[in-house]
């Protein structure tokens, strides 16, 4: 009887546990923070209700044309509630580590002016927690820069985009146009 009472205790703890554990876990990709290639916090809350494109970029790397076909997107569909949110990562090592040189980079070469962070890890165990839950929710980790993950509205929904699938592609503006149709 005692080991039963024992048992019973120690599944009650775990069960305490994982509880805490996943209301601690955040629910959303709007419940995370990252650091703005600016300085200071960027609070993704603040974007809430909006659909976000969110992808991790490089500066040299032969994808970076793509840069300019996410500022297109941003110019486009900004005014109608998407958010692009640029990422650097040196995962696949062609990001510089200066968050002002990155900047000055995307600024002086693509104009961009959508939001982004300072460097970041965006694969393994190592992956900032944003990324993690992105890779959980869509499809995977990125496998190389310019991965794109479309969020829903609801910030839960995440649909994974390949590198090779360019900012300007069919099936990604009709993805960005069904979301900003979509309510959350």
């Amino acid at each position: 009887m005692a080991e039963l009472s024992r048992r019973h205790a120690l599944l009650a703890g775990a069960a305490l546990v994982t509880t805490e554990a996943a209301a601690a876990a955040p629910a959303t990709a709007f419940d995370f923070r990252l650091e703005a290639i600016e300085g200071g916090p960027l609070d993704l809350g603040g974007f809430r209700g909006r659909p976000m494109l969110v992808v991790n970029t490089a500066s040299f790397c032969g994808y970076t044309p793509q840069y300019a076909g996410l500022q297109t997107l941003h110019e486009k569909y900004g005014p109608r509630g998407l958010v692009v949110l640029g990422v650097p990562s040196n995962d696949f090592n062609q990001e510089s580590a200066d968050a002002r040189t990155i900047k000055r980079f995307c600024e002086a070469n693509y104009s961009v002016d959508f939001p982004m962070t300072t460097p970041a890890r965006v694969t393994g165990a190592q992956a900032t927690p944003l990324f993690a839950f992105l890779a959980a929710q869509g499809g995977g980790a990125p496998r190389w820069n310019f991965h794109k993950y479309l969020v829903a509205r609801d910030g839960r929904r995440v649909r994974g985009f390949p590198t090779q699938t360019g900012p300007e592609s069919p099936a990604l503006v009709q993805a960005v146009e069904a979301a900003l149709q979509a309510s959350a």
